[in-house]
């Protein structure tokens, strides 16, 4: 039975999700679009209670099956307890404007094509829910679809690791955390664990040896796991495994040895989100807060899935207003400098767009990223432009061009999760953008 692209990444997150009725459940073999599967057009959740059928439920997984979850990622804290993210009482710095009409006829050929794709085109193929592109700091071009708006926000996915990689990256900077030293001098909690012999440097840039796999269409992989540890998918009756993201890292085993291959896995998000909250003695969530968010005239707050316990999601649990997101990437392009203050050292970004080890990137075996590295859990193109970017299953995106002078945020609900199945019309999107913007300047 052939699958379509909805029909694989339904049944493997129903089954991941223990749905007895997965199979009875696939779609037709074509895949259905963008417009199809609109989530304010198939009215997911209107009414005074909404119709049986247009109801999501986190209990019964569909709250995180396509095509309902293209209405979850837009609502997450309806599903789960969150804690916020304060902007402060200050108030917020505009974004100038410059739109364009010109950007949708942008024209590229996605990898493995032979005919061209435009812009427009690529905001539908790319199940987009909305999108900001910055050109020297002005909005030049801004979209939203579905149930998302200026007013709302939505789930980064593992965007959230860049975040925290960064402040990782700072606390190495400032003298309060050593790189070299073991996860274990900061946590003994997790001596007997993986992490325990791990350095700071191993998490940062993922290169951890451990008992984990990231593999989404695998009903069988920790990543899941880890997620049901931290109660944001539904367990399972009888579930008896740990009761927390903290108690989780305590049961990773070793498999190899630290400090070899780049192996992309979010659990070493957590354990450095256990670092931070140790090391400041405050959660990462204040810390974003208080060294972020409420220097950067955001919009608006931002919220982060928790834990049965209050620990924040930190390999994915942030949601964002979009224009925030891309104030964040545009104070990265300009070396941690935002509205005239300096928001992060600028070595601290340095480190960053340096990018790792480019030795250890090929063995995670990502063919759409050929010559890039990833460094403080940034993923750095190491092309021309000296482009980097966060990245998020699903589509989520702060793609950052310094040469361009150029930062794209976007939110998505692909329907697949792997970034594999979306870089084709989007990162040659992203480069021919930037380089009609560098030719086209206004």
């Amino acid at each position: 039975m052939r699958l379509s692209i909805f029909s694989r990444a339904s049944v493997a997150l129903l089954v991941s999700l223990g749905s007895a009725s997965a199979m009875a459940q696939v779609a037709p073999a074509v895949a259905p679009t963008a417009e199809q599967t609109d989530p304010a057009k198939m009215g997911w959740m209107v009414g005074s209670p909404p119709p049986a059928d247009r109801i999501i439920r986190k209990e019964d997984g569909s709250s995180y099956r396509f095509p309902q979850f293209r209405w979850t990622f837009s609502n997450a804290r309806q599903f789960g307890p969150t804690t916020n993210v304060s902007r402060g009482v200050a108030p917020f710095t505009p974004l100038p404007r410059s739109e364009r009409t010109d950007l949708d006829a942008v024209s590229f050929v996605p990898l493995g094509k032979t005919d061209p794709m435009n812009w427009g085109q690529a905001f539908q193929a790319n199940f987009t829910d909305g999108v900001v592109v910055l050109h020297k700091g002005r909005i030049v071009y801004e979209r939203y679809a579905g149930v998302f708006s200026p007013e709302g926000q939505h789930m980064a996915q593992s965007v959230t690791k860049s975040f925290f990689g960064t402040i990782g990256q700072i606390l190495v900077a400032e003298g309060k955390l050593d790189e070299n030293a073991k996860v274990s001098q900061y946590v003994p909690e997790l001596k007997n664990s993986a992490f325990g012999d791990a350095t700071i440097r191993n998490i940062l840039d993922m290169r951890t040896g451990l008992k984990y796999s990231e593999n989404y269409a695998d009903p069988k992989a920790e990543i899941w796991e880890h997620v049901r540890a931290g109660n944001l998918l539904p367990r399972p009756p009888g579930y008896q495994g740990p009761q927390s993201f903290y108690e989780f890292l305590q049961t990773v085993q070793k498999e190899g040895e630290h400090g070899g291959a780049f192996a992309y896995k979010t659990v070493n998000s957590d354990a450095l989100g256990w670092v931070i909250r140790r090391v400041t003695g405050k959660s990462v969530g204040q810390n974003l807060a208080e060294r972020v968010w409420s220097r950067l005239g955001m919009e608006q707050d931002a919220y982060f899935a928790v834990d049965s316990v209050g620990n924040e999601f930190a390999g994915g649990g942030l949601n964002t207003g979009l224009r925030d997101l891309a104030r964040f990437g545009e104070m990265m392009r300009n070396d941690g400098r935002f509205n005239g203050q300096q928001i992060i050292p600028k070595s601290v970004v340095d480190d960053i767009r340096s990018g790792g080890d480019r030795a250890a990137f090929p063995a995670a075996n990502y063919p759409t990223l050929p010559g890039w590295s990833y460094r403080n859990m940034w993923w750095v193109s190491n092309n021309d432009h000296g482009a980097f970017s966060a990245r998020g299953i699903h589509g989520q995106t702060i793609y950052i061009d310094p040469k361009a002078e150029m930062v794209i945020a976007r939110y998505a609900s692909f329907p697949q999760a792997a970034n594999a199945f979306i870089d084709p019309t989007s990162l040659p999107a992203y480069q021919a953008l930037a380089n009609y913007l560098m030719a086209n300047p206004r």
